[in-house]
């Protein structure tokens, strides 16, 4: 199965559920065979969640939900050892990290401690509870949700949790068209129910060794490196993108490549990920994690940073 088939597939099953959401459903996909996590970032009733269910229903994959609250604890998230009384010895009961796509719903909900519990497992694929290291899921995807424009009862996410995520992408408002398609397909149905699956563990762990051997022209490269350079020279960005954020540049630009069918990458690949990828990592000298901001930034970057035109193909 080429990455183009692959696409049209899962984005055609999102369609039957989430109505005009098909660059973000695509970057979703991207993020996934780039190996990495995603954040989405809305205002509430936009369909986050709906978006990362009807992914996880159309692939073959186990799924867990977690709900962040106040009162939610690290072990909540993990899991922990329990006393067996018939055994006579401690159990672990696993934790809903211990699976495939794990959909963490209003993360900014929950204390900074808790979500510290999503680091390690969401870097290394594992964690590690009295003193022993778990492997989870393969693969392992992280969908979290956060509503930006509620602020009783949040925690803001601190910078090494936001750099976890590969990617920052936001919903935003259908247009009338779109909510009107959303009104008609609502009327009499939950198309959330009417899906199924239509690829497996196995296509998701074979597209993303394909992504892997995606060519990238060194010229490709030195503009992914001078865009982000461009961050860590202005006076209005306090922290640029580090390299770990140009790492993640390079995976998801090979993935969206990838998807497009193609086996090498072009700058139009880099630009149409870049400010999902870069934006949220930037610390601007007058806060940390301003959305829009950052996003307009990381366009005028790409407008002032030439283009190669070279041949990009093998």
């Amino acid at each position: 199965m080429s990455g183009k088939e692959l696409a049209d597939k899962v984005l055609e099953n999102v369609d039957k559920v989430v109505i005009g959401k098909e660059r973000t459903a695509r970057l979703l996909l991207t993020a996934l065979l780039a190996d990495g996590h995603v954040l989405l970032e809305d205002v509430p009733g936009t369909g986050k969640t709906k978006l990362a269910k009807t992914l996880a229903k159309s692939l073959d994959m186990d799924f867990a939900r977690i709900q962040f609250t106040p009162d939610l604890l690290p072990t909540d998230v993990t899991g922990l050892n329990i006393y067996d009384q018939q055994k006579q010895e401690f159990v672990l009961r696993q934790g809903p990290v211990f699976t495939n796509i794990l959909l963490a719903d209003e993360i900014n909900r929950a204390t900074p401690r808790t979500q510290a519990g999503l680091l390690e497992v969401m870097e290394e694929r594992q964690v590690t509870i009295d003193g022993r290291t778990y492997g989870v899921g393969t693969p392992f995807f992280v969908i979290a949700t956060q509503n930006p424009v509620e602020s009783a009862g949040t925690f803001p996410l601190p910078e090494a949790q936001m750099d976890r995520f590969i990617m920052r992408l936001s919903m935003g408002t259908p247009r009338k068209e779109e909510e009107l398609q959303i009104l008609e397909r609502y009327m009499e149905k939950e198309p959330l129910e009417e899906i199924g699956k239509v690829l497996g563990r196995e296509d998701i762990q074979a597209a993303k060794e394909e992504v892997r051997h995606v060519y990238v022209h060194e010229c490709v490269r030195a503009y992914m490196v001078d865009i982000a350079a461009a961050t860590r020279s202005r006076d209005d960005v306090t922290l640029g993108v580090s390299p770990r954020g140009t790492l993640a540049l390079l995976r998801c630009a090979k993935a969206y490549a990838y998807l497009a069918g193609r086996r090498f990458v072009v700058p139009d690949d880099v630009q149409a990920v870049a400010a999902a990828v870069l934006a949220h990592r930037l610390v601007m000298s007058y806060g940390f994690g301003r959305s829009n901001e950052s996003k307009a930034l990381i366009a005028q970057i790409l407008d002032r940073t030439p283009v190669p035109t070279e041949d990009f193909a093998i």
